[in-house]
């Protein structure tokens, strides 16, 4: 009975995004993630997430979830309300911070398959306003498809240290691509460089995902890829599960869908 009222007292303190008066439907994920923190905040426990980290005055909180159904789809995402990476607030330290965040999840895309998918193969996605399910910002994590990765790796000359475009389609769009060194992967903000793409500035319809550089890239590194439209979904370039790669994971736990 006693920890009732702590539970209460910080499900309070924790703001809803604004869209989900409008849409509650959009407000599941964040729901979740209220759970995640109160575990962690009242009994020092993480689940249903996979891991919660509170921060502290140096850095942001993030949590790590699980896809429904999908053992190897984890989505990063913050402990405080920020609605997508739209927000002004992630061309700052913060969103450099929930990036570094994602880059260390990795490993929970590839521990269910015990190594038989490395890390550098795990990519990360941000979805636009209008290509995602909710309205807290969550970075995707999941095998990219074979066919993306081979299309990266042979054309990997044309990828430069500044946004242009990349050759070819990828999974049927028109991606502008840049590199990213390994020395400076993580201090990259990766909500800047989508602040620089050229053309419109609004980046509510904008979309990118990363991934690390093919093994004896002359320049290691990760390629970091982007593109604009009404319901722009890098995510699309991912194969959830790993199912592509006929390779079988362990069971998930059910939580929340989020695009």
């Amino acid at each position: 009975m006693r920890c009732i009222l702590p539970l209460l007292i910080v499900v309070a303190a924790v703001p809803a995004p604004a869209r989900a008066a409008d849409d509650p439907s959009r407000d599941v994920l964040w729901a979740a993630l209220k759970t995640c923190v109160l575990a962690k905040t009242v009994a020092n426990r993480t689940f249903p997430c996979l891991d919660v980290d509170l921060g502290d005055a140096q850095r942001p909180g993030t949590a790590v979830l699980r896809a429904p159904g999908e053992p190897t789809h984890v989505v990063v995402l913050p402990t405080v309300t920020v609605a997508g990476l739209e927000a002004p607030a992630l061309r700052g330290t913060i969103g450099a911070a929930y990036w570094r965040a994602a880059l260390a999840a990795r490993h929970f895309v590839s521990d269910p398959l015990k190594g038989r998918v490395p890390v550098a193969e795990v990519g990360l996605a941000v979805n636009s306003a209008r290509g995602r399910s909710q309205d807290q910002l969550h970075i995707h994590l999941d095998c990219m498809k074979p066919r993306v990765l081979a299309s990266l790796k042979a054309h990997a000359h044309a990828i430069r240290g500044t946004w242009a475009p990349f050759p070819i389609p990828l999974v049927g769009d028109r991606y502008l691509a840049m590199r990213v060194p390994a020395a400076e992967a993580d201090r990259f903000n990766p909500f800047t460089a989508l602040a620089r793409l050229p053309g419109r500035r609004d980046l509510r319809e904008t979309s990118f995902a990363a991934v690390a550089t093919a093994a004896g890239d002359s320049e290691p590194g990760l390629y970091v890829l982007a593109y604009r439209a009404p319901r722009a979904s890098a995510e699309d370039l991912m194969v959830h599960t790993c199912s592509a790669y006929g390779r079988a994971a362990a069971g998930a736990i059910s939580l929340p869908d989020a695009k």
